[in-house]
């Protein structure tokens, strides 16, 4: 499928309807997540974490990702305290990490990612990755956490279209997200289109390829819109109607990656860049990893 054809059939991404940093996409069940976030994998508790966090609000971004297994949840919950950003105006995720993964472990696991985030209600919590057995116990205990009102979204991360086929065979509540790697060499189109179908949102994780850019198709887009190849991608990202949490700690970074919305790739460069697709995994698979 080109590009474009998922531009106009998902009917989410225009010019005309995102302009900025902050603007938002709704999920099936109404809430609105912003397009851009900021990812904290990797980034060191503390004064790191704090500073990033703070960097990337001052620069317009309304959304932070961060799990149980990143070890950072306290201080990103540090840094919305001191951002002076009213609550409800920032999208906070978080993750069940496999080890906690079962229905009584999930539950007890949230209360302890909800403290240490400081925060009464999460904005999306999301499966962390699909643990063969256990999976569809922990997505239940994300049910109960949504009804009795602690989650305003609850999803999946890292499920492939089987994972996603057998957990919708008995969900009560279809997931709102499903946060997948994905970059041009890994644009996944067939879970792409199941997650459309099924009014999921798909979310990128490691978007820029954990820095892997030096491809001569980005550099030559890159001189073509004066924008850096992160942005390229970023901006790839978004035209596919797929919303994405790039990650930095350096406050310059986190600014570029925000300024996405003074562009637009043309149809021919989006197929073009879908056209790089290797099916090349720069984290874990999936089907094998767990």
């Amino acid at each position: 499928m080109q590009s474009g054809e998922i531009f106009r059939r998902t009917g989410v991404m225009s010019l005309s309807n995102v302009q900025h940093i902050g603007d938002t996409v709704k999920l099936h069940n109404g809430v609105r997540m912003p397009w851009v976030g900021l990812g904290v994998y990797k980034t060191q508790e503390g004064e790191q974490v704090e500073q990033a966090v703070l960097d990337a609000i001052e620069a317009g971004y309304r959304s932070i990702d961060t799990a149980k297994l990143y070890n950072n949840e306290e201080g990103v919950g540090r840094a919305i305290a001191q951002s002076g950003v009213k609550r409800d105006e920032l999208f906070v995720t978080t993750k069940v990490w496999n080890t906690d993964q079962g229905y009584e472990e999930t539950l007890r696991a949230f209360e302890a990612s909800r403290k240490r985030l400081s925060l009464d209600v999460i904005d999306l919590y999301l499966v962390h990755w699909p643990v063969t057995g256990k999976y569809k116990q922990t997505y239940k205990a994300l049910e109960k956490l949504y009804k009795d009102g602690y989650v305003r979204a609850i999803g999946v991360s890292n499920f492939l279209q089987p994972h996603l086929e057998d957990l919708l065979a008995e969900a009560e509540i279809k997931p709102m997200v499903n946060q997948v790697e994905y970059h041009p060499l890994l644009t996944q189109p067939h879970l792409h289109g199941f997650c459309r179908d099924n009014g999921i949102q798909l979310e990128a994780w490691s978007p820029l390829m954990q820095g892997n850019l030096d491809l001569p198709l980005l550099t030559e887009l890159s001189d073509k819109y004066g924008k850096t190849p992160a942005q390229i991608v970023l901006r790839w990202d978004l035209q596919n109607g797929v919303v994405t949490i790039p990650k930095s700690v350096r406050k310059e970074r986190i600014h570029e990656n925000a300024n996405l919305f003074d562009f637009e790739l043309s149809e021919a460069d989006m197929a073009a860049l879908n056209g790089l697709d290797e099916n090349k995994r720069f984290g874990p698979d999936p089907m094998t990893f767990v």
